[in-house]
């Protein structure tokens, strides 16, 4: 049987960066007041860019960097909770863009566990041997989506993409172990483009609520008391122990998150990497993106030797751990 490899990683975010500083020029707000809550400093901002450019930009680098011909790919996914529209799907729109003739693709649509959902799906993919070459990327547009009169949310977010090359190449699994979780009885407690039955024949008429919308309270509650049971649950069915893991890259949402997480299950915070500081909270895409500064940087080698934790968590509500060999 042969497995998914992870064989090449690409990040791309837009050349407009917006500071907290500079949002202190349009709302009630301050840098001091925004990073002693969440750590982000900065976050990226499109000026004509959508989804689907970010996500193509990121693919075209996997297909460089892997020196893969596009009509060699099997399958495109794209996690986003920020499409270019309903259809055609954002992957089909990267799949045009790319040239991956002979590739399906479609979006996976679970906010910021999305991307650690759709590896989940692709490793599947290439273990039936039925496929030999996929890319799944996270992509993000979320300052289309945000109130940007609401200091509460607006300072949060950030726009980017990030995704990995996966071919069916390897005698050992990718995936160690996984736990994949949802609570839709929670869901409303982040929520996004809520739309309402429009016809002549439906009544009564609603109003659409389609800005983003968040319960900080109970988000990050739900993050610090769940989360940690997952990660522990995913490292016992792989029987290790936190000591055994390299590196956790967690979804980047805030920096306080990522203290208690340590704290929780009981491993030095150092390997929790960061970068919220630079991009805030990118949904699907923060965790591709984390993973593929670390590759860049050298600090994670793509050479079978490390030992990962990729958790994500947010809206759904939804989230899942998958322990890595990568």
């Amino acid at each position: 049987m042969t497995f998914a490899k992870v064989t090449a990683t690409a990040h791309y975010a837009p050349e407009q960066v917006v500071t907290n500083d500079e949002l202190s020029h349009i709302m009630a707000t301050s840098d001091d007041w925004i990073a002693s809550r969440t750590g982000i400093r900065q976050r990226h901002i499109v000026q004509d860019e959508n989804t689907s450019d970010l996500a193509a930009n990121v693919g075209l680098q996997l297909l460089k960097k892997a020196a893969l011909a596009a009509e060699d790919l099997d399958f495109i996914i794209v996690a986003t909770v920020s499409p270019d529209g309903n259809m055609p799907s954002t992957a089909s729109l990267v799949q045009a863009k790319l040239g991956a003739s002979k590739a399906f693709a479609f979006d996976l649509t679970a906010a910021c566990s999305g991307f650690v959902y759709a590896l989940s799906v692709a490793d599947k993919l290439l273990a039936s041997g039925a496929y030999r070459n996929g890319i799944v990327i996270g992509a993000e547009v979320l300052s289309k989506i945000v109130d940007w009169s609401d200091r509460s949310t607006s300072v949060l977010f950030g726009d980017g993409a990030g995704g990995v090359l996966l071919q069916a190449i390897s005698e050992t699994p990718l995936i160690l172990a996984e736990t994949l979780k949802s609570d839709g009885q929670r869901g409303m407690s982040l929520t996004s483009h809520l739309t309402q039955p429009k016809s002549p024949f439906s009544t009564p008429e609603l109003s659409d609520d389609l800005f983003l919308k968040m319960d900080g309270r109970a988000i990050f509650d739900f993050a610090v008391r769940d989360v940690p049971k997952n990660i522990l649950e995913s490292l016992e069915k792989a029987e290790l122990s936190p000591d055994d893991i390299d590196y956790l890259l967690l979804h980047q949402a805030n920096s306080r998150i990522l203290d208690k997480m340590a704290r929780k299950i009981k491993t030095d915070r150092s390997k929790f990497l960061q970068n919220m500081q630079a991009y805030g909270n990118t949904s699907a895409a923060s965790i591709p993106i984390l993973l593929s500064e670390a590759v860049d940087a050298g600090t994670i080698q793509l050479d079978g030797s490390q030992k990962l934790v990729l958790t994500g968590f947010g809206g759904g509500l939804t989230w899942g751990t998958l322990v890595v060999k990568i």
